[in-house]
């Protein structure tokens, strides 16, 4: 309801940057054949749980920075658009910019306007209605959303002013309390006047600078909704059991097991299990809380428990905890 009001009265930004260059290499085998924000999560690329959230606040364009494995973006978004919404793709090379150098990089995109941040590897379902109220209403320069648990509480913020005071103890390490920074936040667009031109560099040491001048760095913690980081294997693996008990996520085969599966005489799949296109599972294999992408093959009679079979690859055996991968794309 609030976004919709948002979106009604015209305060959402018209263009959002979600961040996905990342070379994702805490996920090891998972992004040898895909990068990180196109990883399946439900059968679903990860980054269009982004581009969802951002649309549902009236966000009308949507920017991607690229770098590892970017050919592969054209296979899953082929045109200019997704749900009617514009899409730009911006390359990095020859090397990441990292998050600072990525909003410089895009800077003749986002037409002098706020804008919104998106990390390319979390999935958030939180309102950003209350965030974006208050960069309006404060004149912050740039918002961030913060959570009060879910992961490193890294983020100092005094709720009185509405302002940061530390970040990762490289100000001020006594101030408190500390929050989680979300990876999503709003952008001013005199923000890209701090950010050095031409250079690899993140947000943070530009975000510390702003505090120690006094700058308008603000914040709002939301804890309503669900956060999760999808950085490794891990976080991958429990978002997934995560989303198997949430109410919205249950239906069955549903978006869990793609309709063109083929799933073999005897097979159990139990717990948060799903199946990508074209994939075939066979007879009396039994899959615990594991992952398969598209066009993956698991053998007759294997035993998987907290796996993930990538794209194209072949699982056998009884294995947990592994990652197949075909050789040619291991790192």
């Amino acid at each position: 309801m609030l976004e919709s009001q948002l979106s009604a009265l015209n305060l959402c930004p018209r263009t959002a940057f979600v961040l996905g260059a990342g070379l994702g290499t805490r996920l090891k085998a998972l992004t040898a054949c895909r990068p990180k924000p196109l990883i399946p999560v439900m059968n679903r690329p990860l980054i269009e749980f982004a581009f969802d959230r951002l649309l549902s606040s009236g966000v009308e364009r949507l920017i991607v920075n690229t770098h590892w494995r970017a050919e592969r973006y054209a296979e899953f978004f082929p045109n200019s658009h997704y749900r009617g919404a514009e899409l730009i793709f911006r390359h990095e090379a020859p090397e990441i910019l990292e998050t600072a150098g990525g909003i410089w990089n895009v800077r003749d995109l986002l037409g002098g306007e706020p804008f919104l941040v998106f990390n390319g590897d979390i999935l958030a379902t939180f309102d950003l209605a209350p965030a974006l109220a208050a960069h309006r209403a404060r004149g912050n320069e740039v918002t961030l959303v913060l959570r009060s648990a879910g992961g490193p509480l890294q983020v100092a913020f005094d709720d009185a002013s509405g302002r940061v005071t530390d970040i990762g103890g490289r100000v001020d390490p006594d101030c408190g309390p500390r929050f989680l920074f979300t990876g999503v936040y709003v952008v001013s667009p005199e923000f890209i006047r701090r950010i050095p031109p031409r250079e690899k560099i993140s947000v943070v040491p530009i975000f510390c600078e702003m505090i120690r001048a006094g700058a308008p760095l603000g914040a709002v913690v939301l804890d309503d909704g669900n956060w999760w980081d999808l950085g490794t294997r891990e976080h991958y693996l429990t978002a997934h059991r995560d989303l198997a008990t949430l109410p919205n996520f249950q239906s069955a085969p549903g978006p869990w097991i793609d309709p063109t599966a083929k799933i073999g005489a005897d097979a159990q799949l139990t717990g948060a299990t799903a199946i990508g296109r074209g994939s075939s599972i066979g007879a009396g294999a039994r899959l615990h809380d594991c992952i398969v992408w598209n066009d993956a093959e698991v053998a007759p009679g294997a035993q998987l428990e907290r796996c993930t079979v990538t794209d194209g690859s072949r699982a056998a055996g009884e294995h947990s905890d592994f990652d197949f991968a075909p050789a040619r794309m291991q790192r």
